[in-house]
């Protein structure tokens, strides 16, 4: 039985993006080291990446049969780069509408290692560069705003154990309120992204520092328990089993349950019936399959 290769970091500078899946984060990457004359390949999962940034990766070397040795990293993790040479790389990769290498290489020569301070903080500062004028400094700022959005989102969620795909999926339904968004209510993930079930948004919830008697839990959990009913075959609950059992699931008592239960059935989210606890698309398929069979009669 072969024994697992030992786990290792290593670190460098990105020389180039070979491939990346911007819906799943995999990466395959260059990156070049103090240690070796030739860049090495690494493979994985990471938020963003672009040319010139400065890379850590944790992971274990595999032997590819077609490609040879690769970095198959478990964590990866990128920084702004700090160096000319790096920084003009960074800009001149494509990562900002309005800059292309040529560009990238006249703002690193005005602004040296500054550069990137000077788009943040004084972009209006970019017009004496040549071929830079108001439009193309606000365009450039523009997109340097919504990539740095992009970045701290991404980052954000990958902290709270959100894996790529998962968090590509989130900022396309949230955009630049992804953070705002979750840190106000995790649980709401495990209804809008598909892929993210009550579990992961319970671990992200945890991560985060949400109380366990959370009302955004209490109801979240509701909902999670009326969907393993709903595998195991039942279209409802009677309301006293439901808080019951998501209680159980829970580990919580008291009154946040039945609170978070008429939470639930004021914002549409669940339906009552007598005492029967439905989802929307159970209770409409039932009422659904009674009217259709009335028509039939």
């Amino acid at each position: 039985m072969t024994a697992e290769p030992d786990s290792t970091t290593i670190s460098g500078i990105v020389e180039r993006v070979i491939f990346r899946n911007d819906d799943t984060g995999y990466t395959v990457c260059a990156l070049k080291t103090s240690e070796r004359a030739q860049p090495l390949v690494v493979v994985g999962n990471c938020a963003a990446v672009w040319e010139g940034e400065n890379l850590r990766a944790e992971g274990v070397w595999r032997q590819h049969k077609v490609h040879g040795a690769q970095f198959q990293a478990a964590h990866m993790f990128c920084v702004e780069p700090t160096s000319r040479n790096g920084i003009q790389r960074y800009l001149g990769s494509g990562m900002i509408d309005g800059i292309g290498p040529v560009l990238a290489e006249r703002m690193v020569a005005k602004f040296g290692d500054q550069t990137l301070e000077i788009i943040e903080k004084e972009s209006a500062r970019l017009e004496s560069v040549e071929g830079i004028g108001r439009k193309r400094r606000e365009q450039i700022k523009s997109a340097w705003n919504a990539q740095k959005a992009v970045r701290e989102i991404m980052i954000f969620l990958h902290t709270h154990g959100v894996g790529a795909a998962q968090a590509a999926r989130i900022h396309r339904t949230y955009g630049d309120q992804a953070i705002a968004r979750i840190r106000e209510n995790p649980y709401r993930l495990a209804t809008d992204i598909w892929g993210i079930g009550f579990k992961t948004a319970d671990r992200i919830g945890a991560s985060l520092g949400i109380p366990r008697d959370s009302i955004h839990r209490a109801g979240a959990g509701i909902i999670h328990t009326l969907q393993v009913m709903a595998d195991e075959g039942h279209c409802y609950a009677e309301d006293t089993l439901l808080l019951d059992e998501a209680g159980q699931l829970l580990e919580i008592s008291g009154p946040i349950l039945p609170q978070a239960l008429e939470a639930g059935l004021e914002a549409g989210v669940l339906i009552r019936e007598d005492h029967r606890i439905f989802l929307p698309h159970l209770h409409q398929a039932e009422t659904g399959v009674a009217q259709y069979l009335r028509r039939l009669q």
